[in-house]
């Protein structure tokens, strides 16, 4: 009896298994899209960084996206419980963070350059070792608060995905999904900001043979490579932002998005019924930023003002 009471109890931990394996493949596939817009970011935020800082830098904001998953997940699941209608609005105000971050970042670096801070003559501390410093923490937490926004509508599309399921295995592939997401995304931008490295390792590689020539001539042509798809990852990344935030806000919005859907509809061309949505939500992404720019930083003045008063 008791044995036949145990191979139950083994049949259904299988069964329930089985189950969160495949919600977990579901979810995965679903939350790619993503996911690659998360590594061309995370990539495109740690670019610039010193050689020897880009480890701890990734390692920084992995732990960062890692905490961002601990607060969403029991978020998301209290949210749908308790206020399903709230979370869309608030997955659109992530959506219009990401825009208003990536017009904010564009309208710096066309109107505002980088310039060499003046610091202090009296200064003890390498005064360029002070501004890389703060240079690393301001992307450190840009790359984490542009994290959350990525982090939740993964959690959100993977929710969708399992909302039929016990809350049990919501929980378990919920969890799922923000560790293998987490792990995998920032082993992948480790792999990625290291390239060059492994470069310049077979480069240097010694010895006469025909195998050491060849890695040799390969390392090369990574370290030639290797700056130009930094170049490219930075562009998509940026680009990403407006994607991503404007695909999220025209899903928010059902009259712009049967819109957009009627315009694809309206073409033959497979490819052209993918790229023109995807534009028409960057497009919508840099609109929307752009406004937000416009009524946010008035305010971030008239705040900054009375402080100083």
């Amino acid at each position: 009896m008791a044995g036949a009471s145990l191979l139950t109890l083994i049949d259904d931990i299988a069964t329930i298994l089985d189950d969160v394996s495949v919600m977990t493949k579901v979810a995965a596939k679903k939350t790619a899209g993503v996911l690659g817009d998360d590594l061309a970011l995370n990539a495109q935020q740690v670019n610039g960084v010193n050689a020897d800082r880009e480890l701890p830098v990734i390692w920084a904001v992995a732990k960062g996206s890692m905490l961002n998953k601990i607060i969403l997940v029991p978020a998301a699941l209290a949210i749908s419980a308790l206020a399903p209608w709230a979370v869309i609005p608030l997955l659109m105000l992530g959506g219009l963070f990401l825009c208003f971050e990536g017009v904010e970042k564009l309208f710096h670096k066309i109107f505002h350059p980088e310039t060499v801070k003046h610091l202090d003559p009296q200064q003890t501390v390498d005064p360029s070792k002070i501004v890389a410093e703060e240079t690393e923490q301001e992307k450190i937490k840009g790359a984490i608060r542009t994290d959350f926004v990525l982090s939740a509508e993964i959690i959100v599309i993977t929710l969708g995905t399992v909302a039929s399921a016990s809350f049990s295995n919501q929980v378990i592939v919920l969890a799922g999904i923000a560790i293998i997401m987490t792990i995998g995304v920032y082993g992948l931008v480790a792999g990625i900001v290291k390239v060059d490295d492994g470069g310049l390792y077979l480069a240097q590689c010694k010895g006469n043979s025909a195998i050491a020539a060849l890695k040799r001539k390969l390392g090369f042509g990574i370290l030639e490579f290797a700056p130009y798809m930094m170049k490219t990852l930075s562009v998509v990344g940026t680009a990403a932002m407006f994607l991503v935030g404007g695909a999220i806000l025209t899903h928010g919005i059902p009259v712009i998005h049967h819109w957009i859907e009627h315009a694809a509809g309206t073409i033959n061309n497979s490819f052209l019924q993918w790229l023109i949505p995807t534009l028409l939500n960057g497009l919508f992404g840099v609109a929307a930023g752009a406004l937000a720019l416009l009524l946010i930083v008035p305010i971030q003045r008239l705040l900054t003002s009375k402080k100083s008063i």
